[in-house]
């Protein structure tokens, strides 16, 4: 980058003006030596102070004083400098990203064990956004919101990663089992708040429909008519119907087992995701030995068939590959633009002209004692 000037004619401003002071005072100088010669006769230290001590000290004087003059008329110059703000022209590439993305996780009993490679993978993918809004959720009978939608990437990080200390080797109910009591009690403080319905668990279409609701134009209670005759579940009955200015997505990672009567099925779940143009991605998160089942069959049916993408762990393959394999499938469009700024760049300016004030300040009290 180029350095350039913003300001250039204060520069020559201030140099003209410099020299206007310095002519004037040596004019003024030399028409004091003209009027009265003898005026300018001073007494002269050198001539009473012949000792070897007081020697010494009077050259040190004169040196620190000759060092002090050059540090100000150094520290005036750069300050002059400064003035006409140095700048350099600032090129690069602009990218915006346009996406919403929650991430909603069953931590039912039997998902919680593969939770933690979703969150990790997660945590991993953060580094790279730039303008993506990412919030969080989990689920078991009812929801609780881990981080709102954001795009503040350092809270995120923070809760992605005490999430994943809080998950750390639970992989089977035997880790479970083994647990030391304080470990258990994080793992049950950060569950807290999914698990407020007795005897019900995994409630998978409530727990969509309470991710969705933290997108924005998400609407209640418009899905459900229809559905076999079933009552509409009761809420905000309007929904917009306006596309949405950025793309909004939803990564379900579950097994779609269900145990209990869920306010919304799945079915309705993502009918009103649909309506509400946010897209659903699953993430089949349980044994691979249940993959084939009716469960998974079903959640990959009703998936796709909304638009989503849903991907397994069948061919051996491991969640954070998965997880990458739906942010390319999903990904929304990015603006990339070209850029070029002007910006000003004091930097090592400022720093010197601080050095050479502080030296001469130094100086300048230690000429006074």
């Amino acid at each position: 980058m180029i350095l350039t000037w913003q300001w250039p004619i204060a520069f020559l401003i201030a140099v003209a003006a410099l020299l206007g002071i310095f002519l004037l005072l040596f004019a003024f100088g030399a028409f004091r030596r003209r009027q009265d010669p003898e005026a300018l006769k001073v007494f002269d230290l050198d001539d009473d102070m012949q000792g070897e001590r007081t020697s010494t000290l009077m050259r040190q004087w004169r040196n620190l004083g000759r060092i002090a003059t050059a540090a100000l008329a150094l520290a005036l110059a750069l300050a002059i400098m400064l003035v006409a703000r140095p700048s350099q022209v600032d090129q690069g590439q602009e990218r915006i990203g346009s996406r919403d993305i929650v991430l909603c996780l069953d931590v039912s009993g039997s998902t919680l064990p593969y939770d933690r490679e979703v969150i990790d993978t997660y945590l991993s993918l953060v580094s790279g956004f730039q303008g993506e809004r990412i919030g969080m959720s989990i689920f078991n009978s009812t929801s609780r919101t881990v981080f709102p939608l954001t795009d503040d990437y350092e809270l995120v990080a923070s809760q992605l990663k005490a999430a994943s200390t809080v998950l750390k080797g639970v992989e089977s109910q035997k880790d479970i089992d083994r647990m030391s009591d304080a470990d258990y009690q994080k793992i049950s403080d950060w569950l807290e708040g999914t698990q407020n319905r007795a005897n019900e668990t995994s409630l998978i279409g409530d727990g969509v429909v309470s991710c969705a609701a933290m997108l924005p134009g998400f609407a209640y209670g418009s899905a459900a008519a229809g559905q076999g005759g079933q009552q509409e579940p009761a809420g905000p009955a309007t929904r917009s119907s306006t596309r949405r200015q950025r793309s909004a997505s939803i990564v379900l990672a579950t097994d779609n087992v269900v145990s209990g009567k869920p306010t919304y099925t799945l079915a309705q779940a993502l009918d009103l995701a649909s309506q509400a143009h946010i897209s659903v991605d699953g993430l089949y998160s349980g044994p691979t030995t249940s993959e084939g089942d009716g469960a998974t069959t079903q959640m990959r049916t009703l998936i796709q068939s909304h638009g989503g993408s849903f991907v397994t762990q069948h061919d051996n393959r491991s969640v954070n590959d998965l997880v990458r394999d739906i942010e390319t499938r999903q990904h929304a469009s990015v603006q990339s633009d070209a850029r070029a700024a002007v910006i000003d760049t004091p930097g090592w300016w400022a720093l010197a002209l601080a050095v050479l004030t502080a030296l001469w300040l130094s100086l300048a009290w230690r000429l006074r004692r």
